[in-house]
Parts: C-alpha cells; structure tokens; sequence
C-alpha cells in the first residue's frame, strides 16, 4: 500500500498464509483486518477498494492487516469456497493478536469486500467463541464493516446489530443493492449508499475513504 508496508508469511491453516501489515505512526488505537474479494475472480489484498479501506483505518490509528486468501499471492492452500477462508481470517486474527495486541489499543475493526465482506460477516457472528477457542482475552468486535456485500451466490451471516455497517454502490452489477437491501431490511440494518457506484467504486474511491470514516465514527 505504500512503502512502509510490511509484506510477511506466518504459518496458517494450510501451510504459509501471507498477510500485509500496515501501522499508524503513532500508538494504535487497536487493529483492523481487511478481507479481500473472491479470489476465483481476481481478489487479492492489493485489490483498491480493499486498500482504500485500509488507508481510511490507517487514518484512525489502526494497525492494519491485508491476509492473502488460500492460494492468492504468497499464501499456500486452494481456494476453499468460503469454509476455509474463514480460518484464514481467523490465523491472521490469531497472529495479529500476538504481535500487535499488546501495543495497540482495544478497537478490534473486522471489514471485507465483496467475498471479503461475506466472509466478515460469519466471523463478526463467530467472533467471541472463535477468540475463546483460541484462548484469546474476550474482547468484542467494535465494528465489521461490509462493503459491496455478495449476495446472490453467498450466504451472509446476519447482521450483528450495534457492530455491523454497510456501504454499497447503487449501480453494482456484480452485488446488486436491492440483494443488499433484502439481507438488511429483516434486520433492519442501515446501509450507506455511494449514488452512481458501481461495484469496483471507479472514479469514486476518494468518496468511498469518506463514507468508510463516516461509518466508523462511533466505533
């Protein structure tokens, strides 16, 4: 993401899983991991909507951690169709833990794109007995944050309500928003919406940083 991004390989759950780490200049207020999109279709942690995330994270005093998926970038394995992707989110939680919890603060912020974001949502709902079986202190998820969320050929986990947010573009082709709509309305779950975006927020990244802060403002 930029050049003090530090590019590592830590041991995951099917052999070496590559995570990109990124942290503010000064103390973190806590940690964030940021999941890609599908990686059958190009997903990777260098993807712009992923690091536009990031950088909005960054911008919070969060310390910030990119895995590569299963077989994406440097990390072994093959893509799982969702299952083991999860484990993936949760080594890099687990590695992320040990080496940056104990100088960052108490914010722990979960977001994802697209696949990334399904898979958000399953570990947002899994979070505190994920962190018990791995015999982490019981600290709650501040935020998860949901962009472009699929819809259609996945199946999200509810909305955890207080720490769920959403950003969809109003012109996605690929997640559509009233897909997005129909997820949230049972839960009456508020979505920001970015007019005249489309999946890949195109021209309008500089909006999307926006709205990502705007979203975490209370968390």
């Amino acid at each position: 993401m930029n050049a003090k991004t530090e590019v590592l390989r830590i041991p995951g759950p099917t052999g070496q899983l590559e995570l990109a780490i990124d942290r503010p200049e000064g103390p973190a207020r806590g940690i964030a991991v940021i999941a890609h999109p599908h990686p059958l279709f190009g997903g990777t942690k260098d993807n712009k909507v992923v690091q536009t995330i990031a950088r909005a994270m960054l911008s919070r005093e969060m310390a910030c951690v990119r895995p590569s998926f299963r077989g994406v970038g440097g990390s072994e394995g093959v893509h799982d169709h969702g299952q083991g992707e999860r484990d993936d989110l949760w080594a890099a939680w687990q590695w992320a833990e040990q080496h940056l919890g104990a100088e960052a603060g108490d914010k722990r912020w979960q977001a994802g794109f697209s696949f990334g974001a399904v898979m958000s949502s399953h570990l947002a709902v899994e979070w505190l007995d994920r962190r018990s079986a791995m015999g982490l202190a019981p600290l709650g998820l501040s935020a998860c944050l949901l962009v472009g969320l699929a819809t259609e050929r996945m199946n999200p986990a509810p909305p955890v309500l207080g720490v769920t947010r959403m950003i969809h573009g109003e012109e996605d082709d690929v997640a559509s928003l009233s897909g997005a709509l129909e997820y949230a309305r049972p839960h009456h779950q508020p979505i920001l919406v970015l007019p005249g975006a489309g999946h890949f927020f195109h021209g309008l990244l500089i909006e999307l940083r926006e709205m990502v802060l705007t979203s975490l403002s209370n968390a």
